[in-house]
């Protein structure tokens, strides 16, 4: 499981991450992100951990831990999708978009697409019963 530690101290070198998660069971590996232009720590770094309950209680117990002076925020990774991945997306949005217009102004704009590209489907329109009058 892909791990990032967040708000680390600029000081905190890879072998310090590294021995804070070996505390709490094995780790594949462990990364610091530099910054090319300075050298230096941008002050987040991940770890991945193979086995997944050892990763969440990691997560829960080094969590708000201070560490060099900073306290770490540490929770899991999100998977960062490809750009051939969006671009595709933005094909599907197209093809939703010229769906919407061959099928009329009534249904025009009603296409819904979710953060990723890819459509919610079409939303229905709401109905009300007419009150009787006497």
């Amino acid at each position: 499981m892909k791990i990032i530690v967040r708000n680390l101290a600029r000081e905190t070198t890879q072998a310090e991450l590294l021995a804070l998660f070996q505390a709490q069971g094995r780790v594949q590996s462990c990364t610091i992100v530099m910054d090319s232009a300075t050298g230096g720590s941008k002050g987040f770094g991940f770890v991945n951990m193979p086995v997944p309950y050892e990763a969440k209680a990691a997560i829960r117990i080094l969590n708000n831990v201070e560490v060099g002076g900073s306290r770490i925020r540490v929770k899991k990774a999100q998977e960062v999708a490809q750009a051939s991945t969006a671009a595709q997306g933005e094909t599907a949005a197209a093809e939703v978009s010229v769906e919407t217009a061959a099928l009329g102004d009534a249904a025009a704009g009603r296409a819904r697409i979710k953060k990723d590209g890819t459509p919610l489907g079409f939303k229905k329109p709401r109905t009300f019963s007419k009150k009787k009058q006497d």
